[in-house]
């Protein structure tokens, strides 16, 4: 990522640096404020059923949840420690065959010890969601620059 912004390196290191997101792949394709884009390619490892070649939806709910965790670390502009409190999924169809998944999160308001979040899972056609999420994270650490309230 070309952009400077130490906020937004410290959200693209998420995809890289934390062992379960390295361990499934998980690519970062984009953050800004308060929002992040994570992607998994498919692999065959990652398929809960053979008959069908669909990723299994336990990596979509991880990468739901850990793309939550890059748009919170975006809107704070540094990586705190966090608790998924709450995390709500509906899944609203399968991902096709042998597609990977994309997800786009956005922490929409933060207090001082809760950020919540939405984000929607998609395969080919971010208008046509696999999954949909609501979810709230408790912040732990020391409060960072804009925990008074994302956009």
């Amino acid at each position: 990522m070309s952009d400077p912004n130490p906020n937004l390196d410290a959200a693209a290191a998420m995809a890289t640096e934390v062992p379960q997101a390295a361990a499934l792949g998980f690519q970062m394709v984009s953050a800004s404020d308060a929002r992040g884009v994570m992607h998994v390619p498919w692999r065959e490892d990652l398929v809960g059923d053979p008959d069908t070649a669909v990723i299994a939806s336990g990596v979509v709910t991880s990468l739901l949840d850990h793309c939550c965790g890059m748009a919170i670390t975006a809107a704070t502009g540094e990586r705190r420690p966090t608790a998924t409190l709450d995390l709500r999924i509906d899944y609203m169809r399968p991902a096709a065959s042998r597609a990977g998944v994309t997800v786009e999160a956005h922490c929409y308001h933060m207090t001082r010890s809760i950020a919540f979040v939405r984000a929607h899972a998609w395969d080919a056609d971010p208008a046509d969601p696999i999954a949909t999420a609501q979810a709230a994270f408790m912040l732990a650490g020391p409060a960072g620059p804009g925990t008074g309230g994302a956009a």
